[in-house]
């Protein structure tokens, strides 16, 4: 059976005054010490990569920026496709929102490891359900698009979480218990018409 193969990694950790607030699928910049600090990292991501491998980034510069950073680090510079479906969970209204103001605005209790829980859905924004249900597609066609084939995306927590719900058939609450650190590895393969996953928070010192 064929086999297509995608490695998911979560862009590098953003500029501090982003970290102050909720930015969700805002776009906010990456941190320009911890850039140079993480080289390491990605140079281990460079040679852990596969090559060749189809490459897709969000419209967010973070990820665009995290690709950049890979290729600088001596993988071989990829065309770098935008795909909008794996952007980050949009909270609409409460993004900016500083972490305290952020939760006081909650209708339901935050998930223990996500600052949101399943079913909340910020005014004019995506609860983590909505999330899966826009990923899932978007990870099908790549799927499609590649089969037998790899494909490299740099995403976000909180769509590669909904990714690796769409590859189990779990439900969000599940795989909201996933740590996924940034410019962490998680890999999914696609077996015929069967999901398997290979890894998931896959680090440098893991290895």
């Amino acid at each position: 059976m064929t086999t297509t193969r995608l490695f998911l990694v979560r862009h590098a950790l953003v500029e501090p005054s982003a970290r102050l607030t909720m930015y969700g699928a805002m776009d906010v910049g990456l941190c320009e010490l911890a850039l140079r600090q993480e080289a390491a990292t990605y140079r281990w991501l460079a040679a852990r990569l596969p090559q060749p491998a189809r490459w897709a980034v969000t419209p967010l510069s973070r990820t665009r920026a995290t690709a950049a950073a890979i290729f600088a680090a001596g993988y071989p510079e990829a065309e770098l496709e935008t795909h909008p479906q794996l952007i980050e969970q949009r909270l609409g209204e409460w993004e900016g929102l500083p972490h305290e103001a952020f939760l006081e605005q909650l209708r339901h209790p935050p998930h223990p490891f996500w600052s949101i829980s399943v079913e909340e859905r910020p005014p004019g924004g995506e609860s983590f359900a909505d999330v899966i249900a826009r990923v899932g597609p978007a990870v099908d066609r790549l799927v499609a698009e590649n089969e037998g084939g790899d494909v490299v995306i740099v995403a976000h927590g909180g769509s590669i979480r909904a990714a690796l719900a769409h590859a189990m058939g779990a439900p969000g609450l599940a795989v909201l218990s996933f740590s996924i650190k940034n410019l962490s590895l998680t890999r999914l393969e696609k077996v015929g018409p069967d999901w398997r996953v290979a890894a998931v928070n896959e680090e440098m010192f893991t290895l």
